[in-house]
């Protein structure tokens, strides 16, 4: 069985419990799912993926092509798109069986229709359901990574994401740090590997030793060791969020442009507070979007308080 999702860090994680119908659903099948090399350790860490084929294009784009070798699958799965490149893509190879969403630029696949507002986890699941798995939304967790964690007990503060308009100002997170340290709590500071200048400008202003500075890319164990074991996580609605849903981490959301209701934590879990104003913009927009700006540092500090220890 081949699974195409060849995208983020949340992307991954939103995809779980859909990874895990699959492998529920066809135990005699090796799974691979075509998805950056870089997730592997969580692709394994799933418990339904059998081997990762690397996979990547920039953006949310689908790959030009996929190095899968030998006789066609039995079964290929798209949970990257609603269509066509990547329904073309899986297809090209030739297996006997394609699930995927319908489309009517390919309308030799048969599938459910796509909901563009629909909750991500939500959505891939429906598909397999349509295709009489049982699939569950909820089954997200990820098991403690063995790795020790560079700052157990921290809050985690992670200012990047995949846009501008998905950023919440640098000096609101830095008041929320200068306020937590001033209760005596350690804060620190994350960024992927292209947003070292975010996080220095961060570490600067809210007065960071260097030892609670960890720019420029963790190495995945470690990250997700670093979450697993923090007091509590804040951000945008980018990976960090969805790593600390999977590890059960309390956490605080900052939606926007996107309502939590499509890709925010679940909203009945007391562990995780999404903090929304609306309405919705643009994802890709090039300034911090005006929902985005409405949340204040002082509601951050009051959602941070409300939150629960961390689950042992």
């Amino acid at each position: 069985m081949l699974v195409l999702r060849a995208l983020g860090l949340g992307d991954l994680l939103a995809g779980v419990p859909a990874l895990r119908a699959l492998r529920r659903g066809f135990p005699g099948h090796e799974v691979v799912l075509a998805a950056p090399a870089g997730l592997a350790p969580l692709a394994r860490a799933s418990g339904a993926v059998d081997r990762l084929l690397p996979a990547a294009a920039p953006g949310r784009a689908v790959p030009a092509a996929l190095d899968w070798t030998g006789p066609p699958p039995d079964i290929a799965v798209d949970l990257h798109g609603n269509g066509p490149p990547s329904h073309r893509l899986l297809a090209d190879l030739g297996p006997g069986r394609l699930f995927a969403f319908a489309h009517p630029g390919t309308p030799g696949v048969e599938g459910p229709r796509w909901y563009a507002d629909e909750h991500e986890r939500d959505r891939w699941c429906r598909l397999l359901r349509w295709y009489g798995l049982d699939a569950d939304p909820a089954d997200l967790r990820l098991p403690r990574p063995t790795a020790p964690s560079p700052a157990p007990g921290a809050v985690v503060l992670h200012p990047g994401a995949g846009s501008p308009a998905r950023r919440w100002p640098v000096d609101r997170f830095a008041a929320v740090a200068a306020a937590l340290r001033a209760r005596g709590g350690r804060v620190v500071v994350t960024g992927g590997a292209d947003e070292s200048g975010l996080v220095a400008r961060l570490a600067e202003r809210a007065a960071l030793p260097g030892t609670d500075v960890f720019g420029g890319g963790l190495p995945l164990d470690r990250f997700s060791a670093l979450v697993a074991h923090a007091r509590a996580v804040v951000s945008g609605d980018t990976g960090i969020a969805h790593l600390a849903v999977a590890h059960a981490t309390p956490s605080v959301t900052l939606c926007g442009p996107v309502a939590p209701g499509r890709w925010g934590p679940p909203p009945d879990d007391p562990r995780h507070r999404a903090l929304w104003h609306g309405p919705e913009g643009d994802p890709h927009g090039r300034r911090p979007d005006p929902a985005l700006l409405r949340i204040t540092a002082a509601e951050v500090l009051d959602a941070l308080d409300a939150l629960p220890e961390p689950s042992s």
